[in-house]
């Protein structure tokens, strides 16, 4: 029996934490706040539930085989979620890439050689990696890890596709088929994350679109019930408790430092951000190698969002009417807005917008005869001097201009919004890098630019660190992160601990 600790309550870290106990370890997980879940969370406000940040995932196969491995498969209530896609030329709520694809076609029919030439290469994309939906090989030992490998390898359509574009990024691939600032530029090149590899998107589309899926009774409750099985296998689960310190020792990690407290470990799992982990809790810096550290500083991460939390004196059935499902996303094709100005004041008048209802998800998850709603884009953490936070009342200021500036502008998709207002809240980059502990508000890890990357293999899940013992728990071991990659790092530092 070995004694771990495990720095965050995020899905990385309850799932690590969970095989680990189920092998008899002696687990403790460590989480600042005052519920597990990390992203992967919730929050109530005046009966309202909202989500804390991850919406829905991806690789429904990954999750599912993990939480049927851990036992707690039937005690969740996964759900696919359906997404409509509107713009100012097209209203789509598509179930499949094949609906997405003919929805654009008839709706653009001026621009339809364009689209034509832009779907026969997407197409093949998609082809090779859009539905592929496997087990991630990290969650198999032994023979069937090698099969699983073998078989992610011996894919050639998907090889000869990365080969291709694995250094171009959705707005170089856009601008091949149609003019730069278009109309139809402005609205593909937003598919997924900003500058995002250009090869994911045969992937993005088929998880997008069809293999989406979130938790009815809203993501806390997936956290709390990985939480609650962890502390049944044995595991305990220190909430309120910041570690301020990885203790090493002759370059070994040998436990943490919490409110002043050390713990012993033989092994120590940082299932939180990755620089962080390095530049601030690791004891010892000399033990990053000269090169290393300079990557971890330099390296970008993802971007993160500003998001807007309303409580509607609205019925779901009212509310429905409007948004048609639970989840909308909102495009503006008229104008291009370039999420790295952060001089732009008009950003966020620009940008895309998506729309949520948890209690369109699930009417229990907001008061009876009412509903709830999330607005969320991506947004700069550096955007207007880092949104003054260094000045509180400019700060503040932002923040209410831009909660209005979103609120007036899905009255698109759901008119007269704000005459239905009972509560209203908003998170900045800098609520969520609070929150969450994650560099500048970061979503997703690492930059999805593919000339930007940190780690050198895209699709690898490094857990491995300069410091025996010492391992990277979350999504932060791939470069675009995730729920699956979480679970992924998770399994691989199962695999590490004997």
């Amino acid at each position: 029996m070995k004694k771990i600790v495990i720095i965050g309550a995020g899905i990385g870290g309850l799932t690590a934490g969970n095989l680990l106990a189920k092998e008899g370890h002696k687990v403790t997980i460590f989480e600042s706040h005052a519920s597990p879940g990390g992203y992967t969370a919730g929050f109530w406000r005046k009966g309202f539930y909202f989500e804390s940040g991850t919406l829905s995932f991806e690789s429904s196969a990954t999750i599912f085989k993990a939480m049927r491995d851990i036992g707690v498969y039937d005690k969740i209530d996964f759900v696919r979620q359906i997404s409509r896609f509107v713009s100012k030329g097209c209203d789509v709520t598509p179930e499949s890439y094949e609906d997405y694809k003919n929805a654009m076609l008839s709706s653009y029919p001026s621009e339809r050689d364009k689209l034509s030439r832009y779907f026969s290469e997407v197409d093949r994309m998609y082809d090779a990696m859009g539905s592929d939906n496997k087990p991630m090989p990290s969650l198999y030992n032994g023979l069937s890890y090698v099969k699983a490998m073998a078989s992610m390898t011996s894919n050639l359509k998907a090889v000869r596709i990365y080969k291709k574009y694995e250094n171009v990024t959705i707005d170089e691939f856009t601008e091949q088929f149609f003019d730069k600032d278009s109309k139809l530029y402005n609205l593909l090149k937003g598919i997924g994350y900003p500058e995002m590899a250009s090869w994911l998107l045969g992937g993005a589309f088929g998880c997008i679109i069809e293999d989406y899926w979130t938790v009815k009774s809203g993501m806390q409750s997936w956290a709390d019930i990985l939480a609650d099985n962890f502390e049944e296998l044995g595991g305990e689960l220190k909430l309120k408790s910041y570690v301020d310190r990885i203790i090493t020792k002759n370059g070994l990690a040998v436990g943490v430092s919490c409110n002043d407290v050390d713990h012993e470990a033989d092994y120590v799992i940082s299932a939180s951000d990755y620089k962080k982990t390095f530049l601030k809790l690791l004891d010892d810096q000399s033990l990053i190698p000269g090169d290393m550290q300079k990557r971890i500083k330099e390296s970008p991460v993802s971007e993160s969002c500003f998001t807007v939390y309303l409580g509607l004196n609205l019925p779901n059935e009212k509310l429905k009417e409007y948004m048609k499902v639970p989840h909308v996303v909102y495009s503006n094709e008229e104008s291009g807005a370039d999420i790295h100005d952060s001089d732009d004041y008009e950003f966020l008048q620009k940008s895309s917008v998506m729309l949520y209802s948890p209690s369109l998800m699930n009417p229990k998850l907001a008061p009876e005869g009412k509903s709830s709603l999330m607005l969320q884009t991506f947004t700069n953490h550096s955007w207007m001097q880092n949104w003054s936070r260094d000045d509180k009342q400019r700060y503040r200021e932002l923040k209410d201009n831009v909660k209005k500036i979103l609120i007036q502008r899905t009255s698109a998709i759901a008119p007269d919004l704000e005459n239905f207002i009972e509560f209203q809240d908003a998170a900045t980059p800098f609520t969520y890098e609070r929150l969450t502990h994650n560099t500048d508000g970061a979503t997703s890890a690492w930059s999805w630019n593919p000339k930007k990357r940190f780690h050198k293999q895209p699709m690898g899940v490094a857990i491995k660190t300069p410091v025996d013992n010492l391992y990277i728990g979350s999504c932060w071991t791939a470069q675009m992160g995730g729920v699956p990659s979480a679970i992924a790092a998770a399994y691989e530092c199962a695999k590490k601990i004997k």
